[in-house]
């Protein structure tokens, strides 16, 4: 059989090859589907020769057929330190964080995001700029929103501090539609859900990560917590209204003690030792 204007008929042949690869691309036709094609092909014209490819790829659209679905790609790690000991990683994209002791932090890295959850401690991070993945760090009840940029987050159990380093960071309590957008130089914190304005503070100076904390009105128990994370024994945390107490100053972290013995000096509260672990007492 010729078919109009003279063009080549579709064979049985080819109709068999159609038939197979469709088969091998989007599994095997019903019976009554092969009728169909059979009949199509007796009434076709030339430009037919290629209808039994068209219309199986017309009926894997119309049965919803898009092949395989390819699963984003995830990967997700695990990072953490003992009290006194630090740790510094890179990350899959070139950012780096560094960790204080006692901190865990979880990483989540796949095609379309980059995000953190830091779940105890302390890290600072520096992140390698990438417009299409935001970086977004999770700390208590704060998110931190970043394209590139420097900072550092404290979580304690009282507040979320954030100082930025460098570039800008979107400071936001979680659940709330309102934040703080924190520049290079500045800080803020979350506090019950309310993000604190930023405060200035001089980037220059040395850090944890040199031994060194800016209390900047920080609750003495915050303070405790964060002592503890150098080990070498533990400090209990203090009760009210001792805890609630707001500490100024800069101080040296490597002698724990000391440091201690010396706040309470001006605060009227002793440091007692028991079996390795520090006490904090108000005079009776």
């Amino acid at each position: 059989m010729t078919a109009a204007g003279g063009a080549t008929p579709v064979s049985e042949a080819a109709l068999a090859d159609a038939l197979q690869t469709a088969a091998t691309r989007c599994g095997r036709l019903s019976d009554e589907q092969v009728r169909s094609l059979r009949r199509r092909r007796r009434s076709a014209t030339a430009a037919v020769a290629t209808a039994p490819v068209a219309i199986v790829l017309l009926f894997m659209a119309s049965d919803g057929f898009v092949g395989t679905p390819t699963a984003p790609r995830v990967a997700t790690r695990m990072f953490a330190t003992r009290a006194g000991e630090r740790s510094n990683v890179t990350l899959a994209d070139g950012s780096t964080v560094a960790l204080n002791g006692a901190t865990r932090l979880r990483i989540v890295y796949g095609d379309g995001q980059r995000s953190a959850e830091l779940l105890a401690g302390q890290a600072f991070f520096d992140v390698r700029h990438d417009v299409a993945r935001p970086f977004v760090v999770r700390a208590g009840a704060s998110e931190t929103r970043v394209l590139g940029t420097a900072f550092d987050l404290d979580l304690t159990r009282t507040q979320v501090a954030l100082a930025v380093y460098r570039g800008a960071v979107g400071f936001d309590p979680v659940g709330t539609p309102r934040g703080v957008v924190v520049r290079a130089g500045y800080r803020s914190a979350v506090r019950g859900g309310v993000a604190a304005a930023p405060t200035k503070f001089d980037t220059v100076l040395p850090d944890w990560r040199k031994g060194w904390i800016d209390t900047a009105g920080m609750r003495l128990d915050d303070l405790v917590e964060i002592l503890d994370r150098q080990g070498g024994g533990r400090i209990a945390r203090p009760t009210e209204p001792l805890a609630s107490t707001t500490v100024f100053g800069r101080f040296r972290t490597d002698h724990p003690h000391q440091l201690l013995k010396a706040i309470g000096s001006g605060f009227g509260f002793t440091v007692v030792e028991r079996q390795g672990a520090l006490t904090l007492k108000t005079a009776d």
